[in-house]
């Protein structure tokens, strides 16, 4: 009996740390501003933890039938929290905070009652100092255990609303497995018995559910098709089409976050890599060697291809995910004219300031195609120590350019790149360009001479023009340059910014 309950606690904790973070997970996904989401669903919980555990003293006779039902409970509200949540997002938006929050909440509480009846249940047979470093010792190898598969191998392989369905089975297999155990002592062992039978039932019906509920529910959030939507370690990706004259076409969100749209996406690609690219046709050079940091989707790079002079493309894209995507994907290969299958393109799958560390090569030009810096894991790559790093592996006469959110909506974050890029020495060139998908955006050049506006451009682009290119280095008064401080690792002034100026707009 000891070692089932021991057991049991492993699970238990397992199953309350896979609810927190699909909790806080879906909040950042669906909400945004993933910093403040996580931090306060995981306080929320642990917060309701509390109470929960402070409620097991009220809880005297019966401690084995308390822990059966508390233990189908949670595994019913956990189980299908990301569901319910996923289902309130696309039902009333309005309302997903609250419901959110309620959720989390609930399954808090349940699981701080678990683990107190738990330790009562084993006193009968177990001294105290023993029991609490056994009962410690298996919750803290459950958590280990869930923090280490959660990302890797759970969300990839099963995505959200599965993963909340197969540990809420966990739960519910763990009061089955209480059951037998303490079948002598329960009062209403049928009953039990068909609350646990009805808890499987419907969890079970869930598991088979499961990818049309995540349909449903991402075809209301993205109102076009989803015609492909997986999970990585690292990210949730989503392709829709809306097919038709006029249409948006195909549309790449990452983890909620509009990447592109196939209708206007030459805008913002061109913007990003011609004025860099074509910079040296003022001295009469060419470049020959290129990075593009990011840009997973290829677009960045089927841009720098249409350059004759480049011998080498080096694509670093954290996410495997992605480029086997935009390479094996037929229709999302014509998105990038099969760029990504080109003799001159070297793909590398790892993250970009990792490689800049331990690589020796120099570019002419760099291309840096990040996300925004919506979390800090993506804002140590806006910081001075990441330009730093550009910038040693920079040609002399070479340029870096960096795309870097909206000068408009998020004013005070486009200038702190700017300033962080002069921090470590570079020349900071910043323009912008009207995307109607987006609306204004910025991008900055960097180098160590001066920035020449072109005086040739590739033939067949779509915006950009040798006479419209100044116009993109003129800043009107409302994105005009503000006093911002410099965006550092041990500070990340950038993603608190940036969530700030684009949380603005969310409401």
């Amino acid at each position: 009996m000891e070692v089932a309950l021991l057991a049991s606690v492993f699970v238990v904790a397992a199953c309350g740390l896979v609810y927190e973070l699909a909790a806080g997970a879906l909040a950042s996904y669906l909400l945004g501003d993933s910093v403040l989401q996580f931090s306060t669903v995981i306080g929320a919980y642990l917060f309701a933890m509390g109470i929960g555990s402070w409620l097991s003293r009220f809880f005297e006779r019966q401690l084995t039938a308390h822990f059966l039902r508390i233990e189908l409970l949670v595994a019913l509200a956990g189980g299908t929290l990301p569901a319910i949540l996923f289902v309130a997002h696309a039902w009333a938006p309005g309302s997903f905070r609250l419901v959110l929050y309620a959720m989390v909440l609930l399954v808090g509480m349940l699981v701080g009652l678990e683990i107190p009846l738990v330790m009562r249940i084993l006193k009968r047979n177990v001294a105290l100092k023993d029991l609490v470093s056994q009962v410690l010792t298996f919750d803290y190898l459950g958590a280990l255990a869930v923090s280490v598969a959660f990302p890797l191998l759970l969300v990839p392989k099963l995505g959200l609303v599965r993963t909340g369905l197969l540990f809420g089975l966990l739960n519910a297999a763990v009061a089955l497995w209480a059951l037998w155990l303490f079948r002598h002592e329960l009062r209403r062992f049928a009953a039990h018995a068909w609350a646990c039978a009805g808890v499987l039932a419907l969890l079970g019906a869930g598991m088979a559910a499961a990818d049309h509920i995540t349909t449903w529910a991402e075809d209301r959030l993205y109102q076009d098709k989803a015609i492909i939507a997986q999970s990585s370690p690292y990210q949730r990706i989503v392709v829709t089409h809306s097919p038709g004259e006029g249409q948006l076409g195909y549309r790449l969100f990452l983890n909620g976050n509009l990447q592109f749209a196939q209708r206007d996406e030459y805008r913002y690609h061109e913007a990003l890599v011609h004025p860099a690219m074509a910079a040296f046709s003022a001295t009469g050079a060419s470049p020959k060697k290129v990075a593009v940091l990011g840009g997973g989707d290829g677009m960045a790079v089927r841009e720098v291809l249409k350059y004759s002079g480049v011998e080498s493309v080096t694509l670093v894209e954290l996410d495997p995910a992605m480029t086997a995507l935009f390479t094996r994907t037929p229709e999302l290969a014509a998105l990038n004219a099969e760029a990504l299958r080109s003799s001159k393109v070297k793909v590398i799958n790892t993250d970009a300031f990792t490689w800049l560390q331990g690589t020796d090569e120099v570019f002419d030009v760099i291309v840096v195609d990040f996300p925004d810096p919506t979390n800090f894991s993506v804002g140590k790559l806006f910081t001075n120590a990441f330009y730093a790093l550009l910038d040693k592996h920079l040609a002399a006469s070479g340029y870096a350019v960096v795309q870097t959110t909206s000068p408009l909506i998020a004013r005070k974050s486009f200038w702190t790149v700017v300033t962080t890029m002069e921090s470590v020495g570079l020349t900071a060139t910043p323009y912008h360009a009207h995307v109607p998908s987006f609306g204004e955006w910025g991008f900055v050049l960097a180098s160590r001479r001066p920035f020449r506006l072109p005086t040739a451009l590739p033939a067949g682009l779509r915006f950009l023009s040798v006479p419209s290119l100044p116009l993109l280095f003129e800043f009107p008064q409302d994105m005009a340059r503000v006093p911002t401080e410099v965006n550092r690792l041990s500070n990340q002034v950038l993603v608190t910014t940036y969530e700030e100026e684009w949380g603005r707009v969310a409401k």
